[in-house]
């Protein structure tokens, strides 16, 4: 039963976010049978990853109200990280798709990143919806024991297209 109500919460919840991008997903000339692969398979990737999901109007007003957090960014660092970012975002990169299995030397970089605190609010995403180097991030903190652990689905490209600053390396 508990395994159906969160089944139904992340469904709902998969819904919302597509319900929010349904505009810009139209405006692509997405089919309807392409947008229901993508919630099924972000549903999915949820479930496993046993972590929840925020939009990115939630994280701006975390960050306004500025509720203590770590906000990952999982994206390449020369290709994306160092030109634009959420700010204040620290960086590690995850691969595509998602990564089965953690070695020893990514485990470590994560762990020193994430730190010792294990209850510690923590927030992954990468560059859109469909990019799953957020889920592998997010998924493999979840498994290294952290447990408040969030996924911002949109990323930096809903980030932009909400009108949100970001951050550059110079």
């Amino acid at each position: 039963m508990k395994k159906q109500k969160n089944l139904t919460s992340v469904f709902i919840a998969v819904l919302l976010v597509f319900g929010m991008a349904g505009g810009a997903l139209a405006a692509w000339g997405t089919k309807e049978l392409d947008t229901e692969k993508i919630a099924v398979t972000f549903a999915r990737e949820v479930e496993r990853g046993g972590y929840k999901i925020l939009a990115t109007e939630e994280l701006k007003g975390w960050m306004d109200q500025n509720k203590p957090m770590l906000i990952v960014d999982t994206m390449p660092y020369e290709a994306s990280y160092k030109k634009q970012h959420v700010p204040g975002a620290v960086q590690i990169e995850f691969p595509i798709p998602e990564m089965k299995q953690l070695d020893d030397k990514t485990k470590a970089a994560l762990e020193k990143l994430l730190g010792p605190d294990k209850k510690r609010l923590i927030v992954f995403y990468c560059g859109f919806v469909k990019c799953t180097r957020s889920h592998s991030g997010a998924m493999w903190a979840v498994r290294l024991g952290y447990k408040n652990i969030y996924r911002h689905p949109g990323g930096i490209k809903a980030w932009e297209e909400a009108g949100y600053p970001v951050g550059k390396v110079k």
